[in-house]
């Protein structure tokens, strides 16, 4: 089983944190107390700075989860705060370092757990469930995980521990009542869970105490978070360069009315470093593509009434064995014949492929047919374009978007780069990558084309598939947030991105 490599900065899941945490107890010989010490310790002072002042209160369940939240309110009663505990179970039931921590603790002795007691609160710790839980929350913590989110819509701060009760922290689901937290502090390493919607959604800023777990531990996680050395992979230009050598892209697609993408995929990959572009589109369309087109050579190939035909798939072939990376589908529409052009030039074309849009469209429901190319594929869909892959719905793929983005990469045999905020990147093993995030800017119209581009332009320069789909993700969100910044998100469109793209990269090498 292949290890994550090491531009991915690891995210050990439910299992994995708990052999870790295991094994620095029996074999480093950290006790389990002083890891809840300073996991609850990280609580306190991250909580403590988003509620400088007033009422805290500190809800807790009877595992360990809870008593990470007996430390935090010990620390904080300590410096002076005023807090109140809730208890969702009997004092009795909770055991071990839990139950130490309960006895260490000074002032006022936890209450049960009452909805009314939030009321007025500036601030709540939400210690209720922990990393292994899974499912949905049963009563009593989901009538409190309710409550908690009724408080918070009234202006009281809620802070995680480790988790949002009713996240599940390997893959991100919840699938009942969660907790929504304006922050989360999460122990030793981030989560899937909080980095994955919608469990990134409900954990707010995400912050990493670290809890003094050494590294060298047992777990091999398969969840990795991109970071900037992502980009340290990406080949240069040389001295002796040409455009050549520096990757050539081929983009095939558009229709009448949807002009745009492949013009923004071609451009794209050439702001992304590709050295030569050829833009294969509808011969009757071809005019518009020339004039837009100043840097890209542009190929005429059959079409009826703007969509291109299965016929012209003859002269791709026969131009691919002069280029490096073939992108399928921008604006391609959905006309019969162009699908089935998809569908051809997808199985003939031997290149490394990006598929998207209406590429991908050509394919739903028959993800199998992908896996037997010869040369690697890398697919990019959003949630609605995977679930026509999978047969299934937006909202199921939505809920459960690392067992979708998963499923197809193995149908497939190919790279998934399942889109979002929090976008996922899957190889057909089971590893996935997870993006950061945080470029709104991007929701408009034209930017997934931006991307196809940029991966495509990383594809062409020979990189490992996985890798360039990875890199090319988080330089086009870095993209996204530079132009947010000097234009405002609300103004960005597609076009600002591409030309942001030679910065974004820049800023990430540096």
């Amino acid at each position: 089983m292949a290890s994550l490599p090491d531009w991915l900065d690891p995210l050990p899941d439910a299992g994995e944190q708990r052999a870790l945490d295991e094994w620095a107890i029996g074999e480093r010989g950290i006790a389990g107390l002083e890891l809840m010490e300073r996991a609850g310790t990280g609580l306190a002072e991250l909580t403590g700075s988003l509620v400088p002042a007033g009422r805290i209160v500190v809800v807790c369940g009877k595992g360990n989860n809870g008593g990470d939240g007996l430390v935090a309110a010990r620390v904080l009663r300590t410096r002076a705060r005023e807090v109140d505990v809730l208890l969702l179970a009997d004092p009795g039931e909770l055991r071990g370092d839990a139950a130490t921590n309960l006895e260490r603790l000074p002032g006022a002795p936890p209450a049960p757990f009452s909805a009314d007691a939030l009321a007025g609160a500036r601030g709540i710790i939400d210690a209720i469930l922990g990393t292994g839980f899974r499912g949905e929350p049963r009563e009593p913590a989901a009538g409190a995980i309710e409550a908690i989110n009724a408080a918070g819509e009234d202006a009281a701060v809620v802070v995680a521990c480790d988790i949002p009760s009713g996240v599940d922290a390997s893959t991100g689901e919840a699938l009942g009542v969660a907790v929504q937290a304006r922050a989360t502090a999460t122990f030793h390493a981030g989560k899937p869970g909080v980095w994955i919607n919608p469990g990134k959604t409900r954990a707010g800023e995400v912050r990493v105490i670290d809890i003094g777990i050494p590294d060298g531990g047992p777990a091999d996680p398969r969840i990795g978070l991109i970071p900037g050395r992502v980009v340290a992979g990406i080949p240069r230009r040389g001295r002796e360069s040409t455009k050549f050598a520096a990757g050539s892209v081929l983009v095939c697609g558009g229709s009448r009315g949807l002009t745009g993408a492949p013009c923004l995929a071609s451009e794209s990959a050439m702001r992304a470093g590709a050295g030569y572009v050829t833009a294969f589109v509808p011969a009757s369309l071809n005019a518009i593509f020339e004039a837009r087109l100043l840097e890209v050579m542009t190929a005429p190939l059959p079409d009826a009434d703007g969509s291109l035909e299965p016929a012209g798939v003859e002269q791709v072939v026969a131009r691919a064995e002069r280029a490096d990376a073939f992108v399928l589908g921008p604006g391609l529409g959905r006309a019969p014949e162009a699908l089935e052009f998809a569908r051809t030039a997808a199985r003939e074309v031997n290149l490394p492929m990006l598929l998207d849009a209406d590429g991908l469209n050509a394919h739903a429901g028959a993800l199998g047919s992908l896996a037997d190319r010869a040369a690697p594929s890398v697919l990019t869909p959003h949630a609605g374009e995977l679930a026509r892959l999978l047969d299934s719905d937006s909202a199921a793929v939505g809920a459960r978007r690392l067992e979708g983005v998963r499923r197809a990469s193995r149908e497939a045999q190919a790279i998934v780069v399942l889109k979002g905020d929090d976008t996922l990147v899957a190889t057909p093993d089971g590893r996935v990558a997870v993006n950061q995030g945080g470029a709104s800017a991007l929701a408009t119209a034209g930017t997934g084309d931006v991307l196809s581009g940029v991966i495509g332009a990383f594809l062409a320069k020979g990189m490992d598939p996985w890798h360039a789909a990875c890199a090319g993700v988080l330089v086009h969100a870095r993209a996204g947030q530079l132009t947010a910044r000097e234009i405002g998100p609300e103004g960005v469109i597609a076009s600002d991105v591409i030309a942001a793209l030679p910065r974004a990269r820049a800023s990430l090498e540096g």
